[in-house]
């Protein structure tokens, strides 16, 4: 059964190796170039603060490569589960062959689960592959720039994406056990893993672990920092706070030292037509940021800090493997009760 498992898989292997080999290859020539760019930066530095400022260029002129390389890295689990998940069971009910298999003395259930390994090995093999050349590569740049939980770059380092491809595998192939039809199952396999991918990187990974919370007091020069800080809110945005070596979850509205939001109207007037453009103490907001200021606010900064990032990983692939194998559990049920 694994001989004949491996022999229809052999066709959709030899295309996924040339696809691995066509990835790998620039990845390690990406990594070889990142680390002679690092070290032609860090030779114009004289000292320690000079060397910390060449990094941050460093990490700035590369990024945007390397978050392009990871949106594709991205979309590999999708693609797993759509070329290699998907027809793999969907495929023998359209051709007829998994009656000659059940009329042997093969049982279903065992028939589905050699199935599910022998390409499941493959997938386990192939992804990891991947990601051990991308986590080389961007790990100069990773380093520097010091954001390891930033949601593109999370997603395509280490574990998580062998997770996410496991589950995409195990989700085409049970969606091509139920609806036995190949390019439905495609197709409803990539939606389902981007739709995964996206909820579970917004809407869960900040809460695998409890946030370590803090007060910031919004000084004149905290609110010319921050980021949304406009006629529309008075909820600053995320990205306009920093905590040092962690990832800023959430933050509350601008509240006073009793704890209470900040009035609308009191807002309102600080920014009016006009403040903003005002010099005050200078810096991006002006003499608005003077009148916040003088109100003693302070917001609640919700953050990970940077050392949780391998219980994150480890949290979010047991999660997602965890997910994996109910799938398949589903499969093999139902399965078992096809006639």
């Amino acid at each position: 059964m694994i001989w004949l498992s491996w022999r229809q898989f052999r066709t959709s292997a030899l295309a996924g190796l040339i696809a691995l080999v066509a990835a790998v290859v620039p990845l390690l020539l990406l990594g070889v170039r990142l680390r002679q760019s690092r070290r032609a930066y860090l030779a114009t530095c004289a000292d320690a603060a000079g060397c910390a400022d060449a990094l941050r260029q460093y990490a700035a002129e590369h990024m945007n490569t390397l978050l392009f390389v990871d949106a594709g890295v991205l979309l590999v689990p999708a693609l797993i589960g759509m070329f290699w998940g998907a027809p793999l069971i969907a495929r023998e009910f359209e051709a007829g062959t998994h009656r000659l298999v059940w009329s042997q003395s093969i049982r279903r259930r065992r028939w589905l689960t050699v199935k599910l390994l022998v390409v499941a090995s493959a997938v386990v093999v192939t992804a990891g592959l991947l990601t051990l050349a991308l986590t080389w590569a961007a790990s100069p740049v990773d380093t520097a720039a010091g954001d390891r939980f930033t949601t593109i770059v999370f997603g395509a380092r280490n574990l998580v994406p062998i997770a996410y491809a496991v589950f995409a595998f195990a989700v085409g192939a049970v969606l091509g056990l139920l609806v036995r039809r190949t390019v439905p199952a495609m197709a409803l396999t990539g939606l389902l893993v981007i739709v995964t991918q996206f909820v579970l990187a917004n809407g869960v990974r900040p809460h695998l672990m409890p946030p370590m919370t803090e007060s910031r007091a919004m000084t004149v020069p905290a609110i010319n920092e921050l980021r949304g800080l406009g006629g529309l809110t008075n909820r600053p945005s995320v990205r306009g706070l920093t905590v040092p070596d962690a990832w800023v979850t959430s933050v509350t509205d601008l509240r006073t030292p009793d704890g209470s939001t900040l009035d609308p109207g009191v807002f309102g007037d600080c920014i009016a037509p006009g403040k903003a453009d005002a010099v005050g103490s200078g810096g991006t907001f002006g003499a608005a940021a003077d009148c916040l200021a003088a109100h003693n606010l302070h917001v609640d900064v919700a953050y990970q800090p940077n050392r949780r990032y391998w219980p994150f990983q480890l949290l979010e692939s047991l999660l997602l493997l965890g997910l994996a194998a109910l799938t398949a559990a589903v499969g093999w049920w139902r399965i078992g009760r096809r006639a």
